[in-house]
Order: C-alpha cells, then structure tokens, then sequence
C-alpha cells in the first residue's frame, strides 16, 4: 500500500465518522467558538482567514462572526486554479457569497485580497502530531508552505473531536498544524 491509498482510505473513513459527529453536536459551532477565542492567541486587528462550511463540516460561522465583532478582518479562501496556492478574499457577515469550486461558497472577485495571519483550516481527520488529511487536492498544504515562507503565520484547524486519528500518513509536502480546536478542547501542537 502506498501513502496517497492510506490517505484515500483515510478519507472514506474521517466522512463517514465526520457525518456521524455532526449528526450528534447539535451546537458544536458555538462550542467550537468558545474553545478557539479561549485558547488561540489572537493579536489585535489580526487577519484571520476561515471557510465557509459545506456539508457536514463543523460550521465556524459562529466563531468569524465572533472574531468581526471582536475587530479582526475576516479572509475566505478561494481557488484561483488547480495547482495553485488559495487566494483570501475580504468577507464581512451579510456579504454576498459566489459558488466556488468544489462545492465551495466564496467572496466576490471583486473583493480585496487579504494575507491572514491566522488560517483557520478544515479537515476531515487529524492526529496529535498536528497532521490532517483534506479532500486530496492540496490546497491548504500549497497555500501554508507559500504563507509560511513569507512570515509567521499560525495554522488552526477545526472539526469535530471524533475526526482525530492515531496516525495520518503524511508526505514530504503536508504543512502541520500549530492548533487543532473542536467542539471539546483545543489542542496545541507541540514538535
């Protein structure tokens, strides 16, 4: 077996155990928000990057909507083209959101792009060295590698508790985690 078949099985397995959790954590987004805003440091006036959730991802409306009452500019990620690190484009709450790709829901082209400070990453399943597993196309690990090259940022990524593993299998290229925050705890990575 190679790492990409351990990742694709993987894969199968964090959405089936993702879909169940979310079925069971009725206010998981708020209790996600409260265990983020607790423990992550969050300079003032920080740019922070979220997503906008799609199927039964953990939903971090609660926490953006918290973080732009608290005065931190909100970025959400768009893929300009396949092969390429996301681009964050400015959102505010009652924006208006495009479809994406993928299934995403996006800013508008028009508006500014953002470099965050803070990026705060889904996941279908993680460990507690910090390593996730995504949908496979890349995109958090190109777009961490390129922010982290230019400056300090700090990557958060959020799920459900049930979505960690004991081991995900990484590659030379995988980007870790500095936090990993669920409805449950927040878990610093330690390297």
């Amino acid at each position: 077996m190679t790492i990409a078949t351990d990742k694709a099985t993987l894969r199968r397995e964090a959405l089936a155990r993702r879909q169940a959790a979310a079925k069971n954590s009725a206010h998981a987004g708020e209790s996600l928000r409260d265990r983020f805003l607790s423990a992550i440091p969050l300079p003032s006036g920080a740019v922070v990057s979220g997503f906008w959730p799609m199927g039964d991802e953990v939903d971090v409306r609660p926490l953006l909507q918290a973080l732009v009452a608290r005065g931190h500019p909100i970025a959400l990620p768009t893929v300009v083209r396949r092969g390429a690190p996301l681009v964050f484009r400015a959102w505010r709450p009652g924006d208006a959101l495009a479809a994406g790709t993928l299934g995403t829901s996006v800013p508008a082209a028009d508006k500014p792009e953002l470099r965050p400070q803070i990026v705060i990453t889904p996941l279908l399943a993680f460990d507690a060295c910090g390593f996730r597993v995504g949908y496979g196309a890349g995109y958090y690990d190109m777009t961490l590698a390129q922010l982290r090259a230019a400056g300090d940022v700090l990557a958060v990524g959020v799920g459900y508790d049930a979505q960690e593993v004991d081991t995900v299998p990484i590659e030379d290229w995988d980007q870790p985690l500095d936090w990993i925050v669920t409805e449950r705890r927040a878990l610093r990575v330690r390297r």
